[in-house]
């Protein structure tokens, strides 16, 4: 990942609120699901399995239970935890 496809992600990332509401999340938890964001942030879970599904279509985060369909849990890859670092202290 070089740092300008890192900076383009960081951008991306930033340009929806609800993207950055679940990198916040995955800042301060080891995984997540959906309804857990949603409760927090007071969003729907609709909204934030949208996100889900957008980063994890980048790769930034990947499902601990692909099996299920209800109740999925959700981690960061190592690519999205350089993004993370990259807005945290700045955007978080």
């Amino acid at each position: 990942m070089t740092e300008n496809s890192i900076d383009e992600l960081v951008n991306w990332v930033i340009s929806v609120d609800r993207r950055l509401i679940l990198m916040d999340s995955m800042k301060r938890h080891p995984f997540v699901r959906a309804s857990d964001i949603a409760h927090e942030a007071s969003r729907s879970t609709q909204n934030i399995s949208h996100a889900l599904k957008e980063l994890e279509s980048k790769g930034l985060i990947q499902c601990l239970t692909p099996e299920k369909t209800t109740w999925r849990k959700y981690i960061l890859t190592e690519e999205g935890k350089k993004i993370l670092e990259k807005l945290d202290g700045k955007y978080l």
